[in-house]
């Protein structure tokens, strides 16, 4: 009887590994601190540099008046 129970605790427990690499997490992947440090630079420099374009844009308009 023992024999007959371990062999068919292998076969389940393969069969619940192959169940868990079909259905994948839904859960976010692991961004660590220096990560997300630089994606904050990165985003911080990116917003600078829009808004200093935007600005001379705003100064080259041939449209303006002023």
């Amino acid at each position: 009887m023992n024999r007959k129970k371990r062999i068919n605790q292998i076969l389940k427990a393969k069969q619940k590994k192959q169940n868990s690499k079909l259905h994948k997490s839904n859960k976010p992947r692991y961004v660590s601190k220096a990560e997300r440090a630089q994606l904050e630079a990165q985003q911080d420099t990116n917003e600078a540099l829009d808004s200093d374009a935007q600005i001379e844009s705003i100064e080259i308009s041939p449209d303006s008046d002023i």
